[in-house]
Formats: structure tokens, sequence, C-alpha cells
């Protein structure tokens, strides 16, 4: 026997060496063991917290932002107590359009449509922000409107029919308007300044949106450099969970006959000047 392990290689331990192995290896941690892991826990839990936080306030400022609806001034598109997601980085890849529904800054500019409380405390304004920005509670200079025109754009209420036209051309509204509402009970004509937008709200009977501003700088219209970014999807309450698209009344060709031949236009009002100079310097030479 011992001849035949010494020829297979090293001689086998004796069986009770394997048991007191195992039972090593088995054995349960000590009590002091289970609380200090305990312990550890509830001490990385606060930066758990922490780092959660800050990547949500990172993917808040920079990509998505939750936003509280606080009136009824978009009904029935958006309901008072509705939760939206705004999209803040789709402005990097296109332009506004006439139809997109966007959150814009009124701050030093637009009157809030409802207002709040002053925090008592330090404490009740520190948990305001948080909530301000997670969509929690309302941000008292925050609005959300409709895109009527964009720069360049003549727009005007309203027709025979009572429509508000852009460029001349008669925009149907009647896949958002709020039901028993006209376009608009006030007469406006603006070609929309070059950088600005010319907003409305849904519920127009309530809302107070560029038509009560015609008389602030840029005729109602509000900067681009406003824009906050493009509300896309109801997220609250959950039975109200929806996209909010652009009507398609705001694909009609004859709407960018004006405000999309500006550039181009420009162009060629620059390009003719410049060609006639470039000419009587030849004939110079």
């Amino acid at each position: 026997m011992t001849s035949e392990s010494q020829e297979h290689g090293a001689a086998r331990r004796p069986v009770e060496d394997e048991v007191d192995v195992v039972a090593e290896e088995t054995q349960k941690p000590a009590k002091g063991e289970k609380a200090e892991k305990k312990g550890s826990f509830w001490k990385e839990l606060p930066v758990l917290i922490v780092v959660a936080l800050v990547l949500a306030l990172i993917i808040k400022t920079f990509v998505v932002q939750a936003f509280y609806i606080p009136s009824e001034s978009m009904e029935n598109t958006l309901l008072k107590n509705d939760r939206v997601l705004v999209n803040k980085l789709v402005y990097h890849t296109r332009d506004i359009e006439r139809g997109d529904v966007v959150v814009f800054s009124g701050v030093d500019s637009w009157d809030g449509e409802f207002q709040l409380e002053e925090p008592p405390n330090a404490f009740a304004a520190f948990f305001r922000w948080v909530g301000t920005a997670f969509g929690v509670v309302p941000g008292e200079k925050d609005y959300i409107k409709r895109v009527i025109g964009v720069g360049g754009d003549h727009v005007k209420c309203c027709d025979s029919k009572q429509r508000i036209t852009v460029n001349g051309t008669p925009i149907d509204e009647e896949s958002y308007l709020y039901p028993g509402n006209v376009p608009s009970d006030k007469f406006f004509d603006i070609t929309v300044p070059e950088g600005r937008l010319w907003v409305m709200g849904d519920h127009r009977s309530v809302s107070l949106d560029s038509r009560s501003h015609t008389g602030d700088p840029g005729g109602g219209s509000i900067p681009e450099g406003q824009v906050i970014g493009r509300a896309f999807v109801i997220v609250w309450p959950f039975n109200r969970f929806d996209s909010i698209d652009i009507p398609d009344t705001f694909a009609q060709p004859a709407l960018q006959a004006l405000g999309g031949s500006v550039p181009l236009v420009a162009g060629f009002g620059l390009a003719v000047p410049l060609v006639l100079v470039r000419r009587r310097l030849r004939r110079r030479r």
C-alpha cells in the first residue's frame, strides 16, 4: 500500500485531517463578524444615497427633467398635477418646431400663473428646491406652452373662419384645443422676431400666454434661449401615460413658406451686393 502511494505521488492525508478541514470551511461566522457587516452597510448607505442624488441631478441638469403641471392652461393635453418628462438635449440636435410643447423659464419676464408661498426657513427652501428639481412640486417661474410660431413667422388671429394663421396658412387646432374654446378671444398680428417664439396654451380661455404680453419686449414672443426643453411624455399619473406629439396640422408644407425661406432670402440678399462689388473691381483692373 505504501509503495503504491509513493508511486503515485505524495502520501494521502489521514481522514481525520480532511474532516477537520471541512469543518473549518463550513464553520459559521461569529456574531461579531455579522455585526461588522451590518455596520459597514449602514456606513455605506449615506454614500450611496448621495451618489444617487448627484447622478440624478446631473441627468436632470443636462438630459431629462421631470416637471409638475401646476395650472389648467394646457388642458386637455396636460391636466393639473400631471408630471411630464422634458428632453433637454433635443434642441442641440434640431431646431424648435411649430407644435412642440416646451417648458421655458419666465424669470425676470412673465408673472407666474400661480403664486407659491415663500418657504418659512432654509430647511423648507432646500426641500422645495429638491422637489422642483425632481418634478414633485412646481417651479413658480417655469411655464409650459405650445409653440405656434418660430422666428420669421407671421402669426395672426384670426381669419374669416376664426382660425389662427401662420404665414397666411390656417392651422386646424381641433385635436388639441380645449373643448368649447375659440382659438383666441384677442386679436393679434405679429411677425415673430428671429430667435424668438410665439407660444400659446391649449386652454386658451385661461392661459396667460404670448397674447397677454404683447406690450413686452418682443411683442409677446419669448427668447429661444429661455427654453429648457421639449415635453415629450406624460409619466404621472400612470393611467395618463402617453407621448406628447406634434399635431399633424403643423406638418403643412405651406407653413414653411416664410419661416423656412428667411435664411435663403437673407443669403441671396447678402450675395447679390458682393457679386456686384466683385464685378466692379474686376472692371477697374
